[in-house]
């Protein structure tokens, strides 16, 4: 696994759970990093405070990442400030609300696809230019859910298909980008408690009777998917493109 010391991170949704767990580790490796966030500037600025406290370049911007002109702002501001972009983690994602299938219309179609897709599209592509660059190969990991593997409770319909197009975006682009030495691959967490997404959309009955039908016995942590993310992220100029981690306790086994 090649050291990550040194290498320029652009990470979106770093301000809690998944995102900050995994923020936390790539510091701690001695990566150089940029934190997006979109509602708690509070957390991100901590997570700069500890990278700067290690000597490390660390710096934070608000946007609206369904937006493209505030999305390029931001992965520009990240760009010229790192000096580059070695490795993009798109974390940003959310199922909005649980509604079955006579409950959804076109407004929530929409916004639970830009805000799991659409934000994926515009961040990749403002952070291409950045990647295509990167003097030892680049790195994308997009974060995609146990729901995009095998359909999700019921009320996830549309983040479920949502979350598999994830997938299928990390397939092809893993194949796009290649010919730029740019890998792609995805994470699949299933039940992470710690997270914002659980806190408000599962219940405490809902989650313990999911764990039991867990093998490992237990719901993950978001360092669980962070340790995935980092590994990624340090195999930059590896071998490993196309490919999904599956991080479930053995839910899904494929």
């Amino acid at each position: 696994m090649g050291s990550l010391k040194g290498k320029k991170v652009f990470i979106t949704g770093a301000e809690q759970g998944i995102g900050r767990a995994t923020a936390e580790r790539l510091i701690d490796a001695g990566c150089d990093i940029f934190i997006h966030h979109h509602s708690g500037e509070e957390s991100a600025r901590s997570l700069v405070e500890q990278a700067r406290a290690k000597g490390l370049k660390a710096s934070l911007q608000y946007a609206d990442l369904t937006q493209q002109d505030e999305t390029q702002a931001c992965v520009s501001a990240a760009g010229e400030y790192l000096g580059g972009i070695d490795i993009l983690i798109n974390n940003v994602g959310g199922i909005v609300a649980r509604k079955w299938l006579g409950e959804v219309d076109a407004d929530f179609w929409r916004k639970v696809w830009d805000v799991n897709l659409t934000t994926m599209l515009n961040v990749t592509q403002a952070a291409l230019p950045f990647l295509k660059s990167a003097s030892s190969g680049a790195s994308i990991i997009n974060v995609s859910s146990l729901a995009g593997r095998a359909g999700g409770h019921s009320g996830s319909l549309v983040y479920s298909t949502a979350k598999g197009a994830v997938l299928t975006w990390s397939r092809s682009l893993a194949a796009e980008l290649a010919e730029f030495g740019v890998r792609v691959n995805a994470v699949a967490p299933g039940l992470i408690l710690g997270t914002h997404f659980h806190e408000r959309h599962t219940t405490k009955a809902s989650a313990d009777e999911t764990i039991k039908t867990i093998p490992l016995g237990r719901a993950g942590t978001p360092d669980d998917v962070a340790r995935a993310i980092a590994f990624l992220a340090a195999e930059y100029d590896g071998f490993i493109s196309g490919a999904t981690i599956d991080i479930n306790g053995g839910v899904y086994r494929m």
